[in-house]
């Protein structure tokens, strides 16, 4: 899950970040949307996508917690690994060999329908992801050093 990946990047337990990418969306506004299409006649046999924008990349996550958690980020990886270097780790450890089949690829979707027809208003992907963390830390959910430093 993109919290796992969080906290992996807080607690400095990935190398890297791999060519992988996904669309977040903060879980209060999943929330926001769902009761919106309940309570909206406008949205009577329609769907629509819960997403806050265009596909972050896992370096864009790695980025956004340095810039924004200052210390408490110190073991947050930012350099992007290549393609084959995963292919490599994948042949060691099962788990990386479940992301091959997206590595590299960009998925964007848009919530343009949600916006128009229920006037939601995502939270930003960036804001998310700190509110992530900062709920993260509050559990005690983060190894010690990114605690402190928080």
């Amino acid at each position: 899950t993109s919290i796992l990946i969080v906290q992996k990047m807080m607690d400095g337990e990935l190398p890297g970040c791999p060519k992988l990418s996904f669309g977040a969306v903060d879980v209060r506004d999943v929330a926001d949307l769902h009761i919106r299409a309940m309570t909206n006649p406008a949205a009577k046999g329609e769907r629509f996508i819960a997403i806050s924008g265009d596909a972050l990349s896992m370096r864009d996550i790695a980025m956004t917690l340095k810039s924004r958690m200052g210390a408490a980020a110190a073991r947050v990886p930012t350099r992007e690994l290549p393609n084959w270097l995963v292919r490599v780790a994948s042949m060691a450890d099962p788990s990386v060999r479940q992301l091959l089949p997206e590595l590299g690829k960009v998925k964007n979707a848009t919530n343009e329908k949600a916006r128009r027809l229920l006037g939601w208003a995502p939270r930003s992907r960036e804001d998310s992801i700190i509110a992530t963390v900062e709920s993260l830390i509050r559990l005690g959910l983060l190894k010690d050093s990114a605690k402190k430093a928080a």
